[in-house]
């Protein structure tokens, strides 16, 4: 069947060009004015989008709306309410008012707060953001009007991740646009910060999934050996994609193309059965939106073509894991890429002083990066061969190193190197012009043209998280240029002394390097540049009074809500380590101890009718009976060894110290278990096994 994407994309957004089709004139100009201005919303104009969304959304088949929002759960929430207002004479009339629209009450106490909200406190509010489009969410069984929403409780404590990230993300626009003025461009009304997160995953085959609990329960294999073949031959990345892969994608594709999300490319990854998905840039919140949407697809549509997405962080010991490289940026209302270094950036001092700001921002708020990254799935993967340090460090390349390096060491930068001539050797290959700096897959936050990469971020997580912290920190240190700058006498020699003294205090942020090297690690350390090695170790950046007066003093977050994102991480981090722990006693106990047993049973049977019928020689098969028994016996002993340190974790009081025996404690002891378990799989015969391998699911996709 033949697609037809132009006709395809945003067709079930509820978009400005939707907008301006079915609105009146005049409200459609007033719900811009707010969309764009943040004007006050009319509640005449409510109403009159509300009914148009609704008789839009009922064309497109739904029957219910719901707020959608995102709870501090780290995934979405919603809550279907259907548009029947039943009549006395018993038929029904389809309604959908202004204040429905703005305002919504789902129940709020069971979702995570920190203790911002006993039990019995219920009440939470949804509120409309207008700045990210409705949308119709369609699934074989149901059409859903959506509207994206933020969450807020009784007493206004954001209880999502989407207001502090509209917080931030105002927070910037306030800063940035001083400093733009300040370079005579007044017309600039606003400066927009935007995303492109990449999405890594890997797909399986479901029958597959559906024979291992720990997949099932935790999204990552507890158990299982490497097979002969990982990703060693580096064959996999970039090649042909498998045809029941690209049906996926294609499928994929189609219905994020509906939804207005721009996904762009598509590609095998590094590890077997790994895929990646990038989209084009997108404004900061409704990029926040897309990505979890495109979550929430990749697993619906593998689950319709009877596969499964795996999105956590390290599904495969031993292979690489997924990540979710945020590309961050900020641009002018009148389209200017505020991070568009020029053709000669030693002469482009307004990019010279806001590349200045961000490595400021990410030398002195680094520990709070590290921890904006920080999910339990993201301790098995940062500073492994896929991804980064878990040293914060800045990439920016040799053109702009060259520019730094200039003002370093004469106070001024007079030129800029450019890239040289691709000359392929071969006469028919075009030439052209080389970009002016190569890349660096092993920096945390590299510069990469017109844009930084913050390459920390794990594949489950929100991307409002790093985002908040980004956001902050750069307005921040831009918000003190603008007050040494708005003071000068010489405005010039001011730029170009902030810039001098910036790059000079905060010189040892810059790493061009191998960020895996053990060298880097030993310079870093000299340096004065934290390795923080786990979430456990991350979390308590955020209520550092460096972290409160940051958050504070633009409005993102309050020190209690600080508090209490800070006691969800530590539960959601022992709450992890426990759920995988009781699958792992669960499978040991149920499913590898009875089969390896049956099977050593079975070999010790074979060895008795061998030397009874014959009494041949049994040597071999004495000795694998020794390695499964040996090796038995050994698992044995740290399963109970898990078992008693996993209920002495559920006895501690929630918090730190909990979180804390988890990580050193009751995590050592279920690898203890997992090396012994290991060494069977390759003993026990394959049909005896009784959970799929990675090679059956790695491989056999």
């Amino acid at each position: 069947m033949k697609i037809n994407v132009k006709e395809m994309f945003g067709s079930n957004v509820f978009s400005d060009a939707v907008m301006k089709e079915r609105l009146p004139k005049a409200a459609y100009i007033k719900m811009k004015a707010t969309i764009e201005a943040g004007a006050e919303l009319d509640p005449e104009v409510a109403d009159i989008v509300a009914h148009e969304m609704k008789e839009w959304a009922i064309e497109k088949g739904a029957t219910h709306y719901t707020h959608w929002f995102q709870p501090l759960t780290g995934i979405t929430a919603e809550k279907h309410d259907a548009f029947i207002d039943p009549q006395t004479d018993g038929t029904t009339l389809l309604r959908f008012s202004g204040k429905e629209l703005v305002k919504g009450e789902p129940d709020a106490s069971s979702f995570p707060s920190g203790g911002l909200r006993a039990t019995f406190e219920a009440r939470g509010y949804t509120a409309w953001d207008c700045t990210s489009p409705a949308f119709i969410k369609e699934t074989p069984h149901s059409t859903i009007l959506c509207i994206p929403t933020t969450f807020c409780s009784y007493k206004g404590e954001a209880l999502d991740k989407k207001t502090p990230l509209l917080r931030s993300m105002q927070a910037l626009d306030i800063q940035a646009t001083r400093i733009v003025h300040l370079f005579g461009k007044k017309s600039v009304k606003h400066v927009i910060t935007y995303a492109g997160p990449e999405q890594e995953y890997f797909l399986v085959d479901k029958a597959k999934f559906l024979k291992r609990k720990d997949l099932i329960f935790t999204g990552r294999t507890l158990f299982g050996a490497m097979p002969p073949k990982g990703q060693e031959m580096d064959d996999h990345y970039f090649g042909t994609i498998p045809e029941r892969i690209l049906q996926f994608m294609d499928r994929f594709n189609q219905e994020l193309w509906k939804l207005g999300i721009a996904a762009k490319t598509q590609h095998n990854e590094v590890a077997p059965a790994q895929h990646e998905l990038a989209p084009i840039y997108g404004q900061n919140n409704i990029a926040t939106d897309h990505n979890q949407l495109v979550m929430e697809t990749a697993q619906r549509v593998a689950e319709e073509l009877d596969l499964r997405c795996l999105l956590h962080e390290k599904p495969f010991a031993g292979i690489n894991g997924s990540g979710k490289h945020n590309n961050w940026s900020m641009a002018t209302d009148k389209g200017e890429n505020l991070l568009d270094p020029g053709d000669n950036p030693h002469q482009n001092m307004q990019f010279l002083l806001i590349l200045a700001a961000v490595l400021k921002a990410v030398d002195i708020y680094s520990d709070l990066l590290r921890a904006s990254a920080s999910v339990p799935g993201n301790d098995h993967r940062l500073g492994a061969n896929e991804a980064p340090p878990a040293i914060v460090s800045v990439f920016i390349g040799e053109q702009l190193q060259d520019v730094v390096k200039q003002y370093i060491d004469s106070g001024e930068a007079t030129r800029s190197i450019h890239g040289e001539e691709f000359d392929s050797g071969v006469n028919t290959i075009p030439t052209f012009e080389m970009d002016a700096t190569d890349r660096n897959r092993t920096s945390p936050f590299a510069f990469t043209g017109n844009k930084f990469e913050f390459r920390m971020v794990g594949s489950t997580q929100s991307i409002a998280d790093p985002n908040i912290v980004i956001n902050t920190m750069v307005a921040d240190v831009l918000g003190e240029f603008a007050d040494i700058l708005e003071k000068a006498e010489d405005f010039n020699s001011a730029v170009h002394d902030l810039i001098m003294d910036t790059i000079i205090t905060h010189k040892r942020i810059i790493f061009n390097g191998d960020g895996y090297s053990e060298a880097w690690a030993q310079k870093a350390e000299r340096r004065g540049l934290a390795n923080i090695g786990c979430m456990v170790d991350a979390i308590g950046a955020f209520t550092s009074q460096k972290a409160i007066g940051l958050f504070g003093r633009h409005g993102v977050f309050t020190e209690t809500e600080l508090s209490s994102r800070v006691e969800i991480m530590y539960e959601t981090y022992a709450k992890t380590i426990n759920i995988e722990a009781l699958t792992m006693i669960d499978m040991a106990k149920k499913q590898i101890v009875p089969a390896t047993i049956k099977y050593q049973t079975s070999l010790a049977e074979s060895i008795n009718q061998i030397k009874t019928a014959c009494d041949l020689d049994t040597s071999v098969q004495t000795k694998l009976l020794s390695d499964i028994t040996e090796n038995l016996k050994k698992m044995y002993s740290a399963l109970g060894k898990l078992e008693q340190v996993t209920y002495q974790a559920e006895k501690m009081p929630d918090g730190e110290d909990q979180a804390r025996f988890y990580h050193d404690v009751v995590f050592a002891a279920m690898n203890e278990l997992r090396t012994p378990a290991d060494k069977l799989e390759m003993l026990v015969a394959k049909e005896d096994w009784p959970i799929p391998s990675y090679g059956d699911l790695i491989f056999e996709v």
